[in-house]
């Protein structure tokens, strides 16, 4: 009996060397053909704006082709439940944005945000811009406050579509000020902004990745900044906290996830290549112009990521329960 055992011992742990063998030959090899980034916004988008910039470095590093792959939808969530199902191989990642907040307004996903990844690796952060059209009859944002408190009814406030950073941002401000004005969902910021620099709303909250550009061309005005300190690219515009609306405090930030199960070996390839990215000049010059900040080297691995993920989820989870906001 006991020689018995001891061949199935050996055999067992035979086996097992072999599965590590095999898995660890595989990530050697890893890549051998594209990879998939899935991104959650549609083209064009501030997350497909930086999905591109750095996955076309990661690519030269990785010497295989990063294809983008666009499932707009439902806040990300749609994006993510695709990340979520995939081979954890690899060969498909994601770039996401408002992985935690989603996580706290939606009850019925079909994933456990909090499990169901690889966390790859932190890119970059930046706040939210109360902005409006160019020609919006409120001078700054002292009167913007006192027409909100006024006439707050009769104030349109645009968003990216119900769950997004946008639309949160615009709902802070209502608690803030005990205002009600009429939020209208698009399905997309590029959609939302369009209609305030047509001047057909109000108001967006916007994230810097994407007011930026509008706010240097002229296009559109900005009130305040959700960030504690004021930005350097709009000293001028007073921060939410320097207007008596510390509540008022949300910033975007975008990460890089694969599966969960994906091999270690591979994630730290991954890792890897998007820290060459994000040392790459161009790539630097490109997010600042956005009015974004690379998140420290040390605070870029995939531990430091998960750690992130773990808080954001928790404050945003507080957040949403304390506003009531949660969907179906």
């Amino acid at each position: 009996m006991k020689e018995y055992l001891h061949t199935i011992l050996k055999g067992a742990c035979a086996f097992s060397i072999s599965v590590l063998a095999v898995g660890a030959a595989y990530a050697q090899e890893y890549p051998n053909r594209p990879i998939n980034m899935i991104v959650p916004f549609p083209a064009g988008s501030a997350t497909d704006t930086v999905a591109r910039l750095i996955g076309g470095k990661m690519a030269d590093s990785l010497k295989q082709t990063v294809v983008m792959e666009n499932i707009p939808g439902a806040s990300g969530t749609i994006a993510a439940a695709r990340a979520a199902r995939a081979k954890p191989d690899g060969y498909t990642i994601m770039i996401h944005t408002t992985i935690a907040l989603s996580a706290s307004l939606y009850k019925n996903l079909s994933y456990d945000t909090a499990t169901a990844f690889e966390p790859i690796g932190l890119v970059n952060s930046g706040p939210y811009v109360i902005a409006a059209n160019a020609d919006y009859p409120v001078k700054d944002a002292k009167e913007l406050i006192a027409t909100l408190k006024k006439d707050g009814d009769k104030v349109t406030v645009s968003n990216a579509g119900v769950g997004t950073g946008s639309h949160l941002c615009a709902i802070m401000l209502s608690q803030a000020l005990d205002v009600k004005p009429t939020l209208v969902p698009y399905k997309s910021t590029n959609l939302a902004l369009q209609d305030v620099m047509a001047g057909h709303v109000d108001l967006l909250c916007d994230q810097t990745t994407n007011a930026f550009p509008h706010l240097n061309g002229g296009k559109i005005k900005a009130y305040a900044i959700t960030s504690p300190q004021r930005h350097e690219s709009i000293p001028d515009i007073p921060t939410t906290r320097e207007l008596g609306i510390p509540e008022v405090d949300i910033s975007v930030w975008h990460g890089v996830y694969a599966p969960k199960g994906t091999p270690a070996e591979i994630v730290d390839k991954l890792n890897a290549a998007l820290q060459v990215a994000l040392g790459d000049a161009e790539v630097q010059k490109r997010l600042d112009s956005m009015g974004t900040y690379l998140f420290p080297a040390d605070q870029r691995s995939p531990q430091a990521h998960g750690k992130h993920l773990a808080n954001e989820l928790d404050r945003f989870g507080k957040l949403v329960k304390d506003a009531d906001l949660q969907l179906n």
